[in-house]
Order: structure tokens, then C-alpha cells, then sequence
């Protein structure tokens, strides 16, 4: 008799190893139907590219929790928007994330990264996490935006708050205190930013915010309040996955010692090395969408208004599409990895992410003669079950 299958995305065991629990959905449940919610995983990633290049049918538009009514002045955020109104907002933005933009930026972050490391190397024994995953893209696209240092802090704590029950209300809706907090926090960084885009239409800058300003007093572009979720959005996504994804890339070298050496050997394979923790331990580990009609996949009907977990890190380690998929490999070739989506909504600030994740990692080798866990205890996980991660990474820098 087969053993039954169960999928629990919250459960802590499951985060931290959901790799085989991935693998049976990928062989015997592709299509999985959590009981008595209108949610199903999709497991293998031959059924994930085309739901997320067709936004018709799998919108990124979700209804508001019961009792929950949006602020008239609070527009929804852009990832949580379909065509048209996300094509015309991304538009607005996608000239600052150009591959020629933000590689204008490497000197910065190099700067930035060697600060940040040389201070670590006078204590040598570092929580990563403080002193370089989580500071080195926060400057980066505080910098970007033009917010001053004095600010990053509090942003930090913005961010924590936004992102902490980030698709806790698939299963259950948000108690009310958790979108009390959560508003209270969107009006705080609004009020900031309104003052901070006022000064910018009195003396811009050639920084992002400036040009968002430019294009809300053009009007038919941007409104205000949109321009404002723009930046709350650009603020917190811009520094969470790429934070995760640095810490990820230590923890896996350090578990694959071998893959270590090879990169120490040969730092022109930085850039794949970047490429496969993004295959094997993606940031993001869920994409979401809602059903408008009802739809086939694999063979199993799904019903109109049902919401569907599209299990990138699961797709990422599909032995149909990956050769030796378990295996972490820093030569794999034709790494076609979903880490940062597919379609309209393809992550915008990838190639920043990719760049910062390079920088960090060259910064790493060429200071230091290797890096090491400094216990074995389990390390505290990103309290969002969309990422991938931990909070905290104790480690000894070798000099």
C-alpha cells in the first residue's frame, strides 16, 4: 500500500529539507489538493513557465482578507497586479534595472562589500547575516533610491515587519492585528516618502526616486500613491531576496567543501557558482496565483477562484529538466532555473540581485582564505515560508 502523501509548506521540518517531499509531489502528485482549502501545489516545472506567462488565466490579483478594506489613497502594490496596469508601472521602473545600469554600480558595491568585510575581519568570528548578507544590498538600493544612511535602520525595520507574514494568509487570513501592524507600517514609510518626494520636485537628484517623481508631476503616468508603493515595494524586495540569497550561497559552499575549493582554484566561475545556489537553494521558494476560470494541469482539473503554489524550488531540482539534479554542481551548464520567475512578472531587479551576489562572493574570496560555521546548531529560518533562509549565520572568517 502506498504511503499517503501530505504537504505542509509551514511546517518547520519541511522547510528546512522539503526536497524529497518536492520529489514524490514531482513523481506522484504534480497537482496536489491541500484538504479542505481551495489551494494546489505545482510541483514540476514543466507545468510552471506557462502559468506565469499567462496572467489571464492565473492572475497575480488576489481578494482582500475578510473584513479587510483597502485605504482609498493605498493602491496595490505592482506584483500584485495583472496586465495592463502591471505593464504601464514596471515601464516606469525597468530603465533603472537595465544590465548597463546596474553594472555602472559594480564599483560602488565592491566599495561598499570591502567596507563592510574589513570590519568583519577585525572580529573575524561574525554573524554574516549582520555583517554583510543583510547591509550590502540594503545600501545598495538605498543608495539607488536616495535615501539617506542615517534612514537605513529604520528601513530595516519596515522591511522585517512587511515581509514576516509574506503568504501567511494562503491557508488562514491575517489576524487583525497583523494587518493593523502591517498598515501602520505602509502609512509610516508614506509619510517619509512624501516628505522625501517633495524635496525631490524642489531639487532632484540622479537618483530613482528623482525620476519617479519626474514622472508623477507628468501625470498620465504615475499617481502619487503609486509612486510611493513603488518605492516601498523596490525598498523591501530589493534587499530581502538578495540578502537570502548571499547567505545562501555560504551556507551551500560550506556544505560542499569540495565545490569550495574549485572556486577558491578558479574565481571566473563566480558567476555560475551564483547560478546554481540559485537553482539548488532558491531565494524564493513559491510563487502564487488565482485561478479566473477553471483550468487543466497534468491531468487534473482546478476550479475557478482556487490558488495555486507554484513550487519553484521544486522545479529547480526536476530531474527531467536537470541533469544529476540533486547534485550541486558550480560547472553545471544550461542552468535554466525558475529562481527568479517566468512571464510578465520576471523579477525586475535580477540582474542587481545576480551582481551584488557576485560582488559579495568575490569580496569573500579574495579577503579571506575560507569561512566556517562556528557551531552546528540549527540556524533560525526567514519567518516568510516564500523564501528560503535564515536570520542568522554564525560563521569564522580564516585569514
Amino acid at each position: 500500500m502506498a504511503e499517503s502523501f501530505a504537504f505542509n509548506p509551514f511546517d518547520p521540518d519541511t522547510r528546512r529539507d522539503p526536497f524529497a517531499l518536492y520529489a514524490r509531489g514531482r513523481r506522484e502528485h504534480p497537482v496536489y489538493q491541500h484538504e479542505g482549502w481551495p489551494v494546489v501545489s505545482i510541483f514540476r516545472y514543466d507545468d510552471i513557465p506557462p502559468i506565469l506567462k499567462d496572467p489571464q488565466t492565473w492572475s497575480s490579483v488576489f481578494p482582500p482578507p475578510p473584513g479587510f478594506q483597502r485605504p482609498e489613497h493605498l493602491p496595490p502594490s505592482m506584483i500584485m497586479q495583472d496586465p495592463p496596469e502591471h505593464t504601464r508601472l514596471r515601464g516606469l521602473v525597468n530603465q533603472a534595472f537595465t544590465p548597463r545600469m546596474v553594472r555602472r554600480l559594480e564599483p560602488r558595491m565592491d566599495e561598499i562589500a570591502g567596507d563592510l568585510l574589513d570590519h568583519a575581519l577585525e572580529q573575524r568570528t561574525v554573524d554574516l547575516v549582520a555583517a554583510l548578507t543583510y547591509p550590502l544590498p540594503l545600501i545598495v538600493i538605498a543608495e539607488m533610491i536616495g535615501v539617506p544612511a542615517s534612514e537605513r535602520d529604520q528601513f530595516k525595520e519596515w522591511s522585517d515587519t512587511l515581509i514576516a507574514n509574506l503568504g501567511g494568509g494562503i491557508l488562514n487570513p491575517p489576524s487583525p492585528a497583523v494587518i493593523e501592524e502591517e498598515l501602520r507600517v505602509v502609512e509610516a514609510m508614506r509619510t517619509y516618502f512624501s516628505g522625501l518626494a517633495d524635496e525631490r520636485r524642489r531639487h532632484p537628484r540622479e537618483d530613482l526616486l528623482s525620476g519617479l517623481v519626474a514622472a508623477e508631476l507628468e501625470g498620465s503616468k504615475l499617481t502619487f500613491d503609486e509612486m510611493l508603493q513603488m518605492l516601498i515595494l523596490l525598498l523591501v524586495a530589493g534587499n530581502e531576496t538578495t540578502t537570502t540569497l548571499i547567505g545562501n550561497i555560504a551556507l551551500e559552499l560550506m556544505a560542499h567543501p569540495d565545490q569550495l575549493a574549485r572556486l577558491q582554484a578558479d574565481p571566473a566561475l563566480i558567476p555560475n557558482a551564483i547560478e546554481e545556489v540559485l537553482r539548488f537553494a532558491s531565494p524564493v521558494q513559491v510563487d502564487v496565483r488565482r485561478t479566473t476560470r477553471p483550468v487543466e494541469v497534468a491531468g487534473q482539473r482546478i476550479e475557478a477562484g482556487s490558488i495555486a503554489l507554484l513550487w519553484l524550488g521544486s522545479a529547480n531540482r526536476d530531474e527531467r529538466v536537470f541533469e544529476r539534479a540533486e547534485v550541486f554542481d558550480i560547472t553545471r551548464e544550461d542552468n535554466r532555473h525558475l529562481s527568479f520567475g517566468f512571464g510578465p512578472h520576471f523579477c525586475l531587479g535580477a540582474n542587481l540581485a545576480r551582481l551584488e551576489a557576485q560582488v559579495a562572493l568575490r569580496v569573500l574570496l579574495q579577503r579571506t582564505k575560507g569561512f566556517q560555521r562556528t557551531d552546528n546548531e540549527p540556524l533560525p529560518l526567514h519567518p516568510s515560508f516564500i523564501f528560503r533562509g535564515v536570520t542568522r549565520l554564525p560563521m569564522e572568517l580564516l585569514t
